[in-house]
């Protein structure tokens, strides 16, 4: 496996259904060779096909590659979480950004 792309609903509330968050990982080996760009634009039609109206992102700040890919694909920053999550024992920060259909 060199990457995966995933959707996971932003919240099991009826008023939310046509929302959904974006999760792309493309393995460091393969980075710099469209394979996110792919396998972005398919989940997009995938969620476009679904029925979801918007995708949410979360995008580590310094990951400029992602931030990159997420606004070359329609997606627009929105604000940031300050120290929502910890890895490898660090807190961290996340960029959100969202993508609204045009369907």
């Amino acid at each position: 496996m060199y990457g995966w792309a995933a959707l996971s609903p932003f919240s099991r509330r009826p008023v939310y259904q046509g929302v959904a968050e974006a999760s792309v990982y493309v393995e460091r080996s393969r980075q710099g060779r469209g394979l996110g760009t792919q396998l972005l634009e398919n989940l997009i039609r995938e969620s476009e096909r679904r029925q979801y109206w918007t995708l949410l992102a979360k995008i580590f700040p310094e990951n400029e590659p992602s931030l990159g890919l997420a606004r070359g694909l329609g997606f627009r920053e929105v604000g940031a979480l300050r120290r929502i999550g910890k890895l490898n024992g660090v807190w961290r920060d996340v960029v959100l950004f969202e993508r609204r259909s045009s369907r």
